[in-house]
């Protein structure tokens, strides 16, 4: 699973927008209070986490995309 397919089965699966942040895919405006989001780590690798009170704390690093948009999804329904 990429970021446009774990987008996809969020929206089939009816989870609201404001509830996620997926990098170049789905970054709501206004920016949420908070959610959870995925992203391409600094090392080249992507992170899983949550973005609460102006921080992003990440809560699992992962080897590629395909495992971090399956965490997120799992997170998610």
């Amino acid at each position: 699973m990429d970021r446009r397919a774990l987008r996809a089965a969020l929206v089939e699966a009816r989870i609201p927008g404001g509830y996620y942040w997926i990098e170049d895919v789905h970054e709501p405006v206004p920016t949420p209070p908070d959610f959870l989001f995925v992203r391409q780590g600094g090392d080249g690798g992507w992170e899983t986490g949550a973005f609460e009170r102006g921080t992003h704390e990440v809560l699992a690093r992962h080897p590629d995309e395909a495992a971090a948009c399956a965490h997120l999804l799992s997170l998610l329904v």
